[in-house]
């Protein structure tokens, strides 16, 4: 029986090219930066707890943006000795950490406003609701930055879901603030928290068990293991397919190996050509990297 192996590298792909998710992340973190500024200057000004809190909140995302600006500076870097990927896989990494910080984010606004129900404390209504409404535009218009490519890419639905739970935030702090303008319902401003906090929770756990399964080289939630051993079985000349082996190389890449049985008269030409059809539909099915063992039957 004869044995070939052969790695392949795909002359195009499906996936959201990085740098535009760079770019994106580099135009949110600036502008969310700029906002952060503004908006911890006016909470002090003001004397307003919920400002300084929230801008404190704001940046967290500039610095998890930040974060993943730096994993996907450093998935440019391909091989090292060592590193035969070279450090892709930061981009998994960084995700994780993201989800994680959404989760402390919760925990925090939770605690906030439980304390706050129990101890309301009277808030500068007006001003509140003005920096809130500029936190909306700020928030809303980086979280655009993300969303072509926030269904392909984890480090882009981070961060599309960090931005746009703060524009969450901004929309129930600005219901908030025109409602304490006006009455004395200091209560309002905790009430929301627990609920978009609950929303945000709901939202980051599946951000968090993807990442996780793709840090634990799990199969990328958008394979489908049974699809890819019809798809390379159904390529002419294949009898078998065994030993699939599926990871994700980063958040954009996914790579894959196997060993295909082949029928007896299947020659050098033939081979070769099957190697290229298998690899063209792994393509499409969002599989760049094909690693392919070969055995005549």
């Amino acid at each position: 029986m004869a044995h070939t192996h052969n790695g392949s590298h795909h002359d195009h792909n499906h996936n959201p090219p990085v740098t535009a998710i760079s770019r994106a992340l580099l135009l949110g973190a600036g502008l969310n930066l700029v906002y952060v500024i503004v908006e911890f200057a006016l909470g002090i000004r003001h004397n307003s707890l919920a400002l300084t809190a929230d801008a404190g909140h704001n940046l967290s995302d500039v610095g998890s943006l930040v974060l993943s600006l730096v994993a996907f500076r450093l998935a440019k870097i391909r091989q090292r000795p060592g590193y035969t990927y070279g450090f892709r896989k930061s981009t998994v990494l960084v995700s994780l950490a993201n989800a994680v910080l959404l989760l402390f984010t919760v925990g925090v606004i939770a605690g906030e406003s439980i304390g706050r129900l129990q101890h309301p404390e009277p808030v500068a209504g007006g001003i509140v609701a003005w920096v809130a409404g500029l936190g909306i535009i700020v928030n809303t218009v980086s979280a655009l930055f993300f969303f072509r490519e926030r269904n392909s890419d984890l480090n882009a639905k981070s961060a599309f879901l960090h931005l746009a739970a703060d524009a969450l935030v901004s929309l129930a702090v600005v219901v908030a603030g025109v409602a304490m303008r006006y009455t004395d319902w200091y209560w309002l401003d905790p009430a929301l928290g627990l609920l978009i906090g609950t929303v945000i929770l709901a939202a980051t756990w599946r951000l968090l068990t993807d990442s996780l399964k793709l840090s634990l080289d799990g199969i990328p939630a958008n394979i489908n293991i049974d699809e890819v051993t019809q798809e390379i079985g159904e390529v002419p000349g294949v009898l078998r397919v065994s030993h699939i082996h599926i990871w994700a190389i980063s958040t954009t890449e996914t790579a894959l190996t196997a060993h295909l049985v082949l029928q007896p008269d299947s020659t050098i030409t033939s081979l070769n050509t099957l190697k290229t059809e298998v690899r063209h539909r792994l393509n499409h099915l969002g599989i760049s990297h094909a690693t392919l063992e070969t055995e005549v039957a």
